[in-house]
């Protein structure tokens, strides 16, 4: 059957990836027994044994660190952490050894891991509810991967347990019962938007470094990743009641990141705002804002806008974690910016 949540869909990859090359293996804590914080590997345990998919100690270093170990020696392990704000315990073995073992050693090794890290802001306060994804797009040798959909979701990661190098897979927690813009989970195929649709059963993958054009337009570009992909598109359909045509681009991959497909959509509209949900300075809508300033500055013809976390912890308060967390009306009031000056 076809996936219509994004949680459905990276089991189904996970299911698909394993059937096909028994090097594949899972592990990280409570993956097997329980089946996974999320259920992303609910009934694996069960189809492929404790010797394919394993449960491990609380330590995100041993974790990381073995499936470094068992990549080297030819396994394709996928790790999974269960927050990303956890990757800080065993960023040593991400930034210094996994992405560095293959220039170090000439070429001779390859390590073909996939670390799977949920992320977002979800009501779990400063630990727990960060997006981490921009200090790994400062790592050479790292790529990293940001999918929105359940289609993307299946497919990203797909190609990414299949590639040779070291991939940092993010996905939303908000997103894993998602079918629809929003977060909102949707029992009917008749109720989702065309942008978000599933993940059909069947051998398909989704290239890195190729942006998705969720949504054409031709006054605005919004440039946004993971969850605020949904949020963007809402955002689009509110101001197209005023008049302004707003093209939403979802970069899937922040490395290898798609500099073509977003300078030529800035070449078309001119004006450009970049949604994410990590924090302003240093983060990923600094990098793309400096592409677009570097490569496309004469195609401008309004300034840059940034709709991301200001630079602050995420605040446990519900009312106060959504006053820090990008909503749909500042993507509004950001658009509508840089039409209206």
């Amino acid at each position: 059957m076809e996936a219509k949540k994004i949680v459905d869909a990276l089991n189904q990859a996970l299911r698909e990836e394993m059937d096909r090359d028994e090097r594949v293996v899972l592990l990280g804590e409570d993956i097997a027994v329980f089946e996974g914080s999320y259920r992303v590997t609910e009934g694996l345990l069960a189809r492929y044994g404790e010797k394919r998919v394993k449960d491990t100690p609380i330590s995100e270093t041993a974790i990381i660190g073995a499936a470094i170990g068992a990549a080297m020696t030819g396994l394709r392990p996928v790790a999974e952490i269960q927050f990303n704000d956890f990757l800080a315990c065993g960023m040593d073995q991400v930034c210094n050894q996994a992405a560095k073992a293959r220039f170090m050693l000439g070429g001779q090794v390859s390590v073909p891991i996939v670390i799977r890290a949920p992320y977002g802001a979800t009501g779990r306060a400063a630990q727990h509810s960060q997006s981490l994804e921009a200090w790994f797009v400062h790592t050479p040798g790292l790529k990293v991967v940001m999918p929105s959909t359940p289609y993307d979701a299946k497919g990203l990661l797909k190609t990414a347990i299949r590639d040779d190098n070291p991939v940092m897979f993010f996905e939303h927690k908000l997103l894993y019962g998602a079918t629809s813009p929003g977060g909102k989970a949707k029992t009917a195929v008749d109720d989702l938007d065309e942008t978000f649709r599933p993940a059909p059963e069947e051998e398909y993958t989704v290239p890195f470094g190729k942006c998705d054009v969720k949504r054409e337009g031709k006054d605005v570009t919004i440039v946004a990743t993971g969850y605020m992909v949904h949020s963007s598109v809402e955002a689009a359909k509110r101001v197209e009641k005023l008049g302004i045509d707003c093209e939403v681009i979802d970069p899937r991959t922040l490395v290898p990141l798609d500099r073509e497909t977003i300078l030529r959509s800035v070449e078309k509209t001119g004006r450009l705002v970049i949604v994410s949900e990590d924090v302003l300075s240093c983060g990923v809508s600094a990098e793309i804002s400096a592409m677009v300033a570097e490569h496309g500055i004469f195609f401008l013809d309004a300034p840059i806008r940034r709709v991301a976390v200001p630079d602050t912890p995420i605040p446990f308060a519900p009312v106060m974690e959504q006053s820090v967390i990008p909503q749909v009306e500042q993507i509004v009031e950001a658009v509508k910016s840089v039409v209206y000056g």
